[in-house]
């Protein structure tokens, strides 16, 4: 399937069963629950979607289940989350076997890669796939940043097609734009700085809250492609106390603990991780308990 690069593609959640085994019909529900609420594309395998916690045969039959749920209506990307090149590889040619419509690939995880390294590894996986590819630059999480210099040297690999920003300096935006013109796809990859991202050449939204709250997404980006700023400015003050979760180091436990309160998906998550306990689980179940009594109702019209 051709991906349009716009839109509203959520990272989407790997539902768990109280045994710890992975829960694909639970999956394919909420998937279809997304793509049903208007998304535009779905990442499975994610950091949201567990990706580190799961072995290589569970990433592909996780994989598998969202592809069939989706049937082509929207585009699939998976996550390429890997320790080393070789995995990587090998993960990005069985998901293009399993029917991926495209990559989002990561830096190396753990070990911190000197540019060159950098540029090798993004390089080497790009080789070994005929799959369109999205880099994923993240350097507060992963210590790795794909800069102006990495980009330049990756130019030429035709299906290196798209950036997933989500460092929290939205001056990148402008800078990349500057930089390649229209040679690389933007989306914006951190919630609480997404309007900011789409107003600055981002046109589409990676997004983890949109598992909970998918049709006010979709509904703050129309309105961005209508003109209509005013609504999009109601949403995403209405959204932003959410949208602040994704920054945060438990953003997976409390984006499924938001699916669950809204009654879309489980709380339950695979170890290291643990389900929030406490004040701060008490916390994010008021933020979005407070967040559905004052849900924006023009932007569930918008979206409908």
């Amino acid at each position: 399937m051709k991906i349009q690069w716009k839109g509203v593609f959520p990272a989407v959640t790997t539902q768990i069963r109280e045994d710890l085994s992975i829960d694909l019909a639970a999956t394919q529900k909420m998937v279809d629950g997304l793509i049903r609420d208007g998304v535009h594309g779905i990442i499975a395998l994610g950091t949201v979607g567990e990706n580190n916690s799961l072995e290589h045969e569970e990433k592909l039959r996780v994989l598998a289940a969202v592809t069939e749920v989706a049937g082509g209506r929207v585009p699939v990307l998976t996550g390429v989350s890997e320790y080393d090149t070789r995995r990587a590889i090998r993960y990005a040619e069985a998901a293009e076997r399993a029917g991926a419509d495209g990559l989002m690939l990561l830096p190396p995880m753990v070990y911190v890669p000197a540019q060159h390294e950098l540029v090798a590894h993004f390089r080497g996986v790009a080789r070994r796939t005929r799959l369109p590819i999205m880099l994923y630059n993240n350097p507060p999480a992963y210590r790795t940043e794909i800069n102006a210099e990495v980009l330049e040297a990756l130019r030429e690999e035709a299906n290196i097609v798209a950036v997933k920003e989500s460092a929290p300096d939205t001056r990148r935006f402008t800078d990349l734009r500057n930089a390649f013109g229209e040679r690389f796809v933007l989306f914006a990859g951190l919630d609480d700085v997404a309007l900011e991202a789409l107003y600055l050449g981002a046109t589409g939204w990676v997004s983890g809250l949109t598992n909970a709250f998918p049709k006010e997404s979709v509904a703050l980006v129309a309105a961005i492609e209508r003109g209509d700023h005013a609504k999009a400015l109601e949403i995403y003050r209405w959204f932003m106390p959410l949208l602040h979760l994704d920054a945060d180091h438990d953003l997976v436990q409390a984006i499924k603990l938001a699916e669950q309160v809204m009654g879309r998906g489980s709380e339950r998550v695979l170890p290291p991780r643990y389900p929030l306990v406490g004040a701060r689980r008490a916390e994010v179940i008021a933020m979005v308990e407070r967040a559905a009594a004052t849900r924006p109702s023009i932007a569930i019209a918008a979206a409908a």
